[in-house]
């Protein structure tokens, strides 16, 4: 595993006032799991998380999953100010134990809700439906000859509905046509700081680094930190400043930020 450079952190550490520190969820906080009902972050994690949420700026979460299942396993409920939880792309936000939903996502959950029954009748054996309320993700992992049966009817269920397919790792998401990835949450949740990290390890998080790119041109202080596993993307650790190894990694990097020494 890479380390950190400390001059990488000099920024985040000499201004916590001013600092986000924006993290993914799935294989970022928490383990990769067959089943992702059973998905759990890392306890230390969560910890971590509500440390730091009491000495930097803006601490989040933004992941595809519902901001109602964020909300429950970091934590959040009786602690608005601190964490926030981006769920479902953007599409929903917890603070505390309230949830927004986005005013353009609303009426895709009935669509969502009649392409989930559909797929309860038509998916092969192995194949999981994950109903995230405004989206649907179909995970394939324990049953990987089912890949192309996934791709095929997710895709005949995007031009049935105007629903939108996104590809992912060993799955398929059908999500609204509502302009929200991670890169716009990040830029929503960046602005007036001077100084923003993110945590990610899938195609998904590709997005948000893309964010800071561009908030680096403008003279922002960025990270972007790739998290590996035997799953994760090439171009993503590619375009990462730096790579940590799973879950731990993330944690080991949480802890020196909450480190009170400024590097000289």
């Amino acid at each position: 595993m890479e380390r950190v450079d400390e001059q990488l952190l000099a920024p985040f550490l000499a201004a916590p006032d001013r600092t986000g520190i924006l993290t993914d969820f799935d294989g970022t906080l928490a383990p990769i799991v067959d089943d992702p009902t059973t998905s759990r972050p890392l306890p230390e994690a969560v910890d971590a998380l509500h440390a730091l949420a009491a000495r930097y700026r803006r601490v989040a979460v933004i992941s595809g999953r519902p901001a109602e299942f964020l909300a429950t396993h970091l934590d959040l409920a009786g602690r608005p100010g601190g964490v926030v939880a981006v769920g479902l792309y953007g599409l929903e936000r917890a603070d505390g134990d309230e949830i927004v939903t986005h005013p353009d996502g609303a009426d895709w959950r009935a669509v969502i809700a009649e392409v989930a029954e559909r797929g309860d009748e038509a998916a092969p054996p192995g194949v999981i439906l994950e109903r995230k309320g405004l989206s649907l993700t179909v995970h394939y992992r324990t049953s990987p000859e089912s890949l192309e049966w996934a791709r095929s009817w997710v895709a005949e269920q995007a031009e049935r509905t105007g629903l939108v397919r996104h590809p992912a790792r060993m799955s398929e998401e059908l999500r609204p046509p509502v302009p929200v990835d991670k890169g716009t949450a990040l830029a929503e949740l960046a602005e007036g700081l001077g100084a923003v990290c993110f945590f990610g390890d899938d195609v998904g998080d590709l997005p948000a680094f893309a964010v800071l790119d561009r908030l680096a041109g403008e003279g922002v202080a960025t990270l972007k930190v790739g998290v590996r596993s035997e799953e994760a993307p090439p171009d993503l650790l590619d375009a990462a400043d730096v790579v940590v190894d799973g879950p731990e990694g993330v944690v080991a990097v949480f802890s020196r930020l909450l480190e009170r020494r400024v590097p000289g």
